[in-house]
């Protein structure tokens, strides 16, 4: 499948790839566990020099992700440790200020979606086309590698146009930064394999869980249940397509019992993997997108042997993330139901502690004031 967004093209590892500051501006900065802070960008009065295929970015909206919630909750994110400050924020949009000399593919005044990923384009897995599993992927907003690559929660950043796509539609910069997590849903959504007329389960009404119940229906899905320990991700759940809604810890065992065909495990939650394993039939598949606790749990292999169940994996997105732009710049898909709250950059912590109360949201993002 080729996205229609063009795909990043073969560079050198780490080129163009992380926002380098270009302010004078705030940005957030997580520097451990409940250690977040808001600081001026260390510059000076000189314009910040731009290289030929770099383009300098107002931040239009970044969404706060269950990701940057870990980091700055537990100061880690499964196996990435915090190991220095970390700016982060890997789903936003943009607005362009100025472009390099070589630049052609966005021009000042635009809005642009922003691909968080840059892959290296020549490892084993960028020559698979699976350039999402890149051997030096370089992802905003991450301490996947070290020196960490920094993210896009400050007000103004360079990046390189690949990773840009220009959005022309009456479309909102909130919208447009909801493609990164839209991409997650319908990475899930393929390696669930063909959907049409399935029933489909996804534990997990939250950003991830919705936009994977949006990602099957497009896919043809003619079932969609959704499960859930809370009452709002359910009733948010409904609000966007889902057929049912239900209290998983509430539910009999046999309310759940063989329900589903495909099961997406998006709450990263030992509790929900099990009701997956409950409720996929046999000869069904499981895709893992939630992510697990470090520390590894119980899992009943057996289960999946005796049942012959596939169990897969859907990490970040690969060409998706094209495809989600085209769902919202033609609103194929609308996302605005799940966005919450959008709260100005220098309000950082109070957005933090919003996002990370899942009875009062969904999606929280960030702007410029």
């Amino acid at each position: 499948m080729t996205s229609p967004a063009a795909s990043p093209t073969a560079t050198p590892a780490g080129a163009d790839a992380a926002p380098t500051a270009a302010g004078p501006g705030l940005a957030c900065r997580i520097h451990g566990a409940r250690d977040l802070r808001l600081a001026p960008e260390p510059l000076d009065d000189r314009p910040v020099a731009l290289g030929p295929h770099q383009v300098l970015l107002r931040l239009g909206a970044g969404g706060i992700c269950g990701s940057d919630l870990h980091y700055w909750q537990h100061g880690r994110v499964g196996a990435f440790v915090i190991r220095d400050p970390l700016v982060p924020g890997h789903e936003a949009s943009g607005i362009v200020e100025r472009v390099g000399s070589a630049v052609t593919r966005v021009a000042p005044g635009q809005k642009v979606a922003i691909d968080p990923s840059h892959a290296c384009g020549e490892c084993d897995y960028c020559r698979e086309g699976r350039r999402h599993l890149c051997r030096r992927m370089r992802f905003l907003g991450s301490a996947s590698v070290h020196p960490h690559v920094q993210g896009m929660f400050r007000e103004r950043f360079a990046i390189g146009e690949s990773q840009l796509t220009p959005v022309e539609e009456d479309v909102s910069l909130g919208e447009i930064a909801c493609a990164e997590p839209l991409s997650i849903g319908l990475h899930a959504a393929h390696r669930a394999g063909p959907l049409l007329g399935r029933t489909v389960l996804v534990t997990g009404g939250g950003t991830i869980g919705c936009m994977a119940v949006l990602a099957a229906r497009l896919a043809g899905a003619a079932r969609i249940v959704v499960c859930d320990i809370a009452d709002r991700p359910l009733d948010v759940a409904r609000g966007i397509g889902a057929d049912e809604a239900v209290r998983s810890d509430r539910a009999a065992p046999a309310d759940l019992a063989d329900i589903a065909d495909i099961a997406i495990e998006a709450a990263g939650s030992p509790g929900a993997l099990a009701t997956c394993l409950q409720a996929t039939r046999r000869g069904g598949r499981i895709v893992q997108v939630g992510t697990l606790p470090a520390e590894g749990l119980h899992f009943p292999a057996n289960s999946i042997m005796a049942r012959e169940l596939d169990y897969v994996g859907a990490f970040r997105a690969n060409d998706e993330f094209g495809w989600a732009v085209q769902a919202i710049r033609g609103r194929r898909v609308d996302v605005r139901p799940l966005i919450s709250a959008q709260l100005p950059l220098d309000r950082a912590d109070e957005a933090f502690a919003l996002a990370a109360d899942r009875g009062r949201s969904t999606k929280v993002q960030l702007v410029c004031a």
